[in-house]
């Protein structure tokens, strides 16, 4: 995956900030929405996509598209530039596969030192018994 290549098809968009911010925030439009869809997108391979899919499944709205917002900036390039940088992380995130991971067996040494514990611990048991005098 080509990060250039997947930052050309974003899309942006400026809307009005929500919430207090005095005259300034009627305004300026400083938030930005970024989209992208997932299902079009021609840098991701058809694997990626079915991996996306799967992994950011609760992020993606209908139709397979990832929308984000950033409003923490009163700059809307910076806004950009923070949504971006969350985009990337995101994919990066979706696109991970973990390790498989392998089964191994209990070393025998393991097993005959537990084994010899519990023994241990069984006889430190029985000899606080009071003895049988009959």
């Amino acid at each position: 995956m080509e990060k250039d290549k997947l930052i050309i098809e974003l899309q942006y968009k400026a809307v009005r900030s929500s919430g207090a911010g005095g005259q300034n925030v009627n305004k300026v439009s400083s938030k930005v929405v970024l989209s992208f869809d997932v299902k079009n997108s021609k840098v991701l391979s058809e694997d990626e996509k079915m991996l996306l899919e799967m992994n950011l499944a609760s992020r993606l709205t209908n139709d397979q598209i990832l929308i984000l917002n950033c409003d923490e900036d009163r700059s809307q390039l910076k806004n950009k530039e923070i949504v971006t940088k969350r985009f990337l992380a995101i994919i990066d995130q979706g696109l991970h596969v973990p390790k498989i991971r392998k089964a191994t067996k209990i070393p025998k040494s393991v097993i005959r030192k537990r084994i010899k514990d519990k023994k241990n611990l069984s006889d430190i048991k029985k000899n606080r018994k009071r003895p049988d005098l009959e």
